[in-house]
């Protein structure tokens, strides 16, 4: 298993465990992030220390601060909002490059809402 499917399970074993789901942001907002299949995410991780790491490798994103969002939030308003604005959803994304799985939002309400 790659690093980033091994990352994109344990998202799921930690917020399910924690109920809460982390984001950054700044003054300006949310990030986003466009792949290489020009493809936009927001970026989720399932531990502030997850994010903060973020925020302390990447030198693009050392203004931002964390954001706890609970998962009941996360799911019922926030992954509606990110279909609406056609953007992915970029789970555990880490290393110097941020770099991690990006899931389409309903995708990801299927597994939250199967549990599996």
């Amino acid at each position: 298993m790659s690093a980033a499917a091994a990352l994109y399970e344990i998202f799921f074993k930690e917020v399910a465990e924690s109920g809460v789901v982390w984001t950054i942001r700044d003054d300006k907002g949310f990030p986003t992030s466009t792949n290489q299949s020009n493809e936009a995410a927001m970026p989720f991780w399932s531990s502030e220390t997850r994010a903060r790491r973020i925020i302390e490798t990447v030198s693009s994103d050392r203004d931002f601060t964390t954001h706890p969002l609970t998962l009941v939030v996360f799911r019922d308003r926030w992954l509606e909002g990110l279909v609406k604005d056609a953007l992915g959803v970029g789970i555990n994304w880490n290393g110097e490059r941020a770099t991690g799985f990006d899931v389409a939002p309903a995708d990801l309400l299927r597994r939250l809402t199967s549990g599996s």
